[in-house]
């Protein structure tokens, strides 16, 4: 389940939760019962592999025969 980190409004505290996908954002702060919003924050990404799309997707083109 993935974490989530609030702020509030009022006071300033972060704060994190564990909730599912389909709940609600929380709404109101633990400490002092204001208005909190959801922070967005990086997203850790790995890419692995030798390369994009050059390298790693595409079929090598086979030689022509136009002579």
């Amino acid at each position: 389940m993935p974490r989530y980190e609030y702020q509030c409004h009022e006071c300033g505290v972060r704060f994190e939760r564990v909730q599912r996908f389909d709940e609600a954002p929380l709404t109101e702060c633990p400490e002092c019962h204001g208005e909190v919003h959801r922070l967005i924050g990086p997203v850790g990404v790995v890419f692995k592999g030798s390369g994009f799309y050059a390298t790693d997707s595409r079929k090598k083109s086979e030689p022509s025969s136009e002579s």
